[in-house]
């Protein structure tokens, strides 16, 4: 395509001058040719050199189109691997925010577990007190609450022993009192269903059990604890002791 500058002529493409040149030796070889009479061999040699100058031409101005052809494809391939590692580079820039995201995402769930599994445990729950062991409120309920203590302070007697000593002592009587004796005399009386004196009842009482000399439970236990320091156990009394 041509193109004006501006002295107003217009200047010809390389291929179009390369083609003028060739034109203008061909018809210098001809001017001199013609410049001396003219042979049939002259003749033939003119249109040679003219031959050779158009092929010249035509030669040089398909070197030029390939040439273009292969910058315009060398071009358009440079562009579609610039396009490509675009694309490329904004799927692994795509890629490595969601991977970051992904491992944020993890971190706070791991932190959020951390932070609940040190969270204190309530306090277990007592275990509910045993229920209390109800015991009927006469001699038998009262030898029965009194083995249960001497047996967990590991006092011996038995059942049939303090029974025996109960009946010959007051008859089951817990309100019972000797006023004729010799401790009555030394104003000391024996009280309650085991017949203890008040100092005896206060140096062999059970912790646990009642501090009145006239409770059932606390004068069994108290009676036995002394029979079983003097004589063994309630179970070797058979008389006053």
């Amino acid at each position: 395509m041509r193109s004006t500058i501006s002295s107003g002529y217009t200047a010809l493409p390389k291929a179009h001058k390369i083609s003028a040149t060739a034109v203008l030796v061909a018809a210098g070889a001809a001017v001199a040719l013609a410049a001396v009479p003219a042979t049939a061999a002259d003749t033939h040699t003119l249109k040679t050199v003219a031959q050779s100058a158009g092929s010249f031409g035509e030669t040089q101005q398909a070197e030029i189109a390939q040439q273009t052809d292969a910058a315009i494809a060398q071009a358009k391939t440079t562009a579609e691997a610039a396009t490509k590692t675009a694309a490329d580079k904004a799927a692994a820039d795509a890629k490595a925010k969601a991977d970051a995201k992904a491992k944020a995402d993890q971190e706070r769930a791991n932190r959020s577990t951390e932070r609940k599994a040190l969270k204190p445990a309530a306090p277990a729950a007592k275990p509910a007190a045993p229920a209390k062991k109800a015991y009927a409120d006469n001699l038998d309920g009262w030898i029965k609450q009194s083995m249960d203590i001497l047996s967990a302070k590991g006092i011996p007697a038995s059942y049939d022993g303090i029974k025996r000593n109960v009946m010959r002592e007051s008859t089951g009587n817990p309100r019972a009192i000797n006023d004729w004796d010799v401790n009555a005399v030394n104003g000391v009386p024996s009280k309650g269903l085991l017949q203890i004196i008040d100092p005896t009842f206060k140096a062999y009482h059970v912790e646990g059990t009642s501090w009145d000399i006239y409770d059932p439970v606390a004068n069994i236990t108290a009676s036995c604890a002394y029979a079983a320091d003097k004589y063994g156990s309630m179970d070797n009394v058979n008389s006053a002791y």
